[in-house]
């Protein structure tokens, strides 16, 4: 059946939505096939195919090959949707179990079609294609700044017009709070996801995310954009404050001037972007407690004493200076922690001199009591920077020599005092595992035996809660275990946080 009709509809809407012919003929396909089967009561399953050419159009009924006919959940006639291998065969010899056989039928003309039956699935297939061709678009600028006009608000959420029939969503906790928004404002925002969702936004921006920050400055500074300067990291206090770590490749450039620009003309213009958000720039360096100064700005440091272990740092400042350095709310030192990555305590000079007194007091106490020396000896070794029994059993003689007063048969004796001590407690740490009783949870639980619990009891795994704490890795030390075992084992311990989820 030729109709010229099909072709004009396809270059019309092709052409207006600027969407790929073939998903306007498949969607013509679509209204022809659901208009024949309504005509049959729903009853048939059909197969419409249009000549892209000419327009012509083909319609076969057809049924889906199936052992005996009664495959499907729902119970219908079987001849009417599907039909059985060996009937099948006579219409098609090479027909197979899972494939459809056909055979024409009379088609319904195009004009005939319930309009809106039509126009629902011409519709749909376009939004489709157009959701799917602004996902392409806009997939590989992910991370990149936006730019868009503010078309509604709604409840705290914007809704961007980037062009080109494309909208972006920025939700209510991605806004800058208390930032005043009105329909047609200019705004910009980092494109933080892409989502390829049937429905609801695709393509979601963010105001508060540090990358905006970060984009905004490789705007702003041309050097940055050239990879002259470095930005290392950014934290934000979105609307209020910020900070952002830079680094020159440049020896004889000035990061931080660059930045900040010809009377702060650089600087301020990001700071107009994010609502008057206060930004402070500060130099990066590869010294991490150096870093950590730097990023305490405008504060003033006193001391720093760093822990590696805890990966944290005593930070010390003037009595004066300490709710500089803290900042209101905690903001100063919660910014710069998040920059530099390490767990920052403040404190003023007096504080910290006591702790540090404290700290001394009580190492120089269990030097006396694990090594059953005179607390003068003691004084000594904590006066040496000595902070731990482990530094004295492991630390070469000759360091240990060193120390005015000390000669080799007193540092032959504190080593092995220190020895001694570690051994003790190593001992006793042994013998609490080996006493160590697994609880009622652990030995109830299921496919747990008696002998593997107070096995895992021994290395410390006392409860189902400790157990539901521990890796594949850690319980793969247990002697006996493989991993599929100890996988089993930790997701059954993990069922009650998945319940209370």
């Amino acid at each position: 059946m030729a109709n010229k009709e099909i072709l004009l509809v396809v270059d019309a809407v092709s052409n207006e939505k600027e969407i790929e012919k073939e998903v306007i003929f498949g969607a013509i396909e679509d209204a022809l096939r659901t208009a024949t089967i309504k005509r049959h009561d729903n009853r048939v399953d059909v197969r419409v195919s249009i000549d892209r050419k000419n327009g012509n159009y083909e319609t076969f009924r057809r049924w889906l090959v199936v052992e005996n006919g009664q495959q499907l959940e729902v119970v219908v006639e079987p001849s009417e949707i599907e039909m059985p291998l060996q009937q099948a065969r006579q219409i098609n010899p090479d027909a197979k179990l899972g494939e459809y056989v056909e055979r024409p039928m009379e088609s319904i003309e195009f004009g005939r079609i319930a309009a809106q039956t039509a126009k629902q699935v011409i519709v749909q297939k376009v939004r489709e294609a157009e959701r799917r061709k602004i996902v392409e678009a806009y997939q590989d600028r992910l991370g990149e700044l936006v730019t868009g006009i503010v078309k509604r608000v709604e409840r705290g959420n914007v809704y961007l017009d980037l062009g080109g029939n494309v909208e972006a969503f920025v939700p209510k906790e991605e806004m800058i709070s208390r930032e005043a928004v009105r329909n047609g404002d200019r705004l910009r925002g980092y494109l933080k996801a892409v989502r390829p969702e049937a429905r609801g936004p695709q393509l979601f921006v963010s105001r508060t995310a540090p990358e905006l920050l970060v984009a905004l400055f490789r705007l702003e500074v041309p050097e940055v954009g050239e990879n002259v300067i470095e930005i290392m990291g950014a934290a934000r206090d979105p609307g209020v404050r910020a900070k952002v770590a830079v680094k020159s490749n440049d020896a004889r450039l000035d990061p931080v001037g660059a930045c900040v620009g010809m009377r702060g003309s650089r600087v301020q213009a990001v700071s107009n972007e994010l609502a008057g958000e206060r930004v402070d720039i500060i130099l990066w360096n590869d010294n991490e407690a150096q870093y950590v100064i730097n990023a305490m700005s405008p504060a003033e440091i006193v001391s720093i004493v760093v822990d590696e272990d805890r990966h944290s740092m005593d930070v010390a400042v003037a009595d004066e200076n300490l709710s500089q350095a803290i900042g209101r709310g905690g903001q100063n030192v919660r910014l710069a922690s998040e920059l530099t990555g390490w767990e920052l305590n403040v404190m003023s000079a007096s504080q910290a001199e006591e702790k540090n007194i404290l700290e001394a007091r009580k190492l120089l106490q269990s030097f006396v009591d694990l090594l059953n020396i005179d607390e003068k000896v003691a004084e000594i070794l904590v006066r040496e920077g000595f902070s731990s029994v482990e530094e004295m059993a492991y630390v070469p003689a000759k360091e240990m020599l060193e120390i005015n007063g000390f000669n080799e048969e007193m540092v032959e004796d504190l080593r092995n005092r220190a020895r001694d001590a570690l051994l003790i407690k190593a001992i006793a740490s042994e013998e609490k595992l080996e006493a160590a009783e697994p609880a009622a949870d652990l030995l109830e639980m299921f496919g747990m035996d008696r002998d593997l619990a107070h096995l895992l009891a021994r290395h410390g795994v006392c409860n189902m809660d400790q157990l539901a704490e521990q890796s594949v890795d850690e319980l793969m030390e247990i002697e006996g275990m493989d991993e599929k075992k100890a996988a089993s084992l930790i997701m059954k311990a993990r069922e009650s946080w998945f319940a209370e989820g």
